[in-house]
């Protein structure tokens, strides 16, 4: 029997990726499962009992909420992404389609995405570098999707200095070039 290959950050690391560039600090996170979940169509009041009876919240738009060991944040009318730990979700399709039956479709997300944490005094002035989301007036929780060099990517304000950034995997490095080389022209 092979040998089963050893898991690999979305940069080809056994662990996670950390680096500081001036006041900027970027750590890769990947023990998180990610999950799309999305009401269908008629299907709104079971869906939404589903949802508290699973202790998933579901946030307005452009905000992110959380009620552990879930984490949600809106992506689209009826249509949220929900975080919980890996080491308890590993897989949360299976874990969560009993629960939501056919009042949801739901997809799995852990691997499509790069989920980086920025850290700094404030991170308003990287981010007005990298996108055209206004950091510095967010409210805490606010959550949305934005363009950062040419990258759909989803932007979470978690405090005026920490901030997660999830960009499609396939383009991690693509990504943290653009982060590292805003934080350069702010240190």
């Amino acid at each position: 029997m092979a040998e089963p290959l050893p898991p690999r950050t979305p940069f080809g690391l056994a662990e996670p990726l950390r680096r500081r560039i001036g006041p900027v600090g970027i750590v890769e996170r990947f023990d998180l499962a990610l999950v799309s979940l999305a009401e269908r169509q008629g299907k709104a009041e079971a869906f939404a009992t589903a949802a508290r009876a699973a202790g998933i919240p579901l946030p307005g738009p452009a905000r992110r909420a959380e009620a552990p060991p879930f984490a949600a944040f809106w992506v689209a009318p009826g249509m949220w992404f929900v975080e919980a730990p890996l080491d308890t979700h590993p897989d949360p399709v299976a874990a969560l389609k009993p629960v939501f039956g056919a009042a949801a479709s739901l997809s799995e997300q852990t691997d499509a995405w790069v989920r980086l944490e920025l850290a700094a005094g404030d991170l308003a002035p990287l981010l007005e570098r990298l996108c055209n989301v206004d950091y510095a007036t967010a409210p805490d929780g606010f959550a949305t999707r934005t363009l950062i060099e040419h990258l759909g990517c989803y932007l979470i304000r978690l405090g005026p200095g920490a901030a997660t950034l999830l960009g499609p995997r396939s383009s991690a490095e693509s990504l943290l070039h653009a982060i590292e080389t805003a934080a350069a022209a702010i240190a």
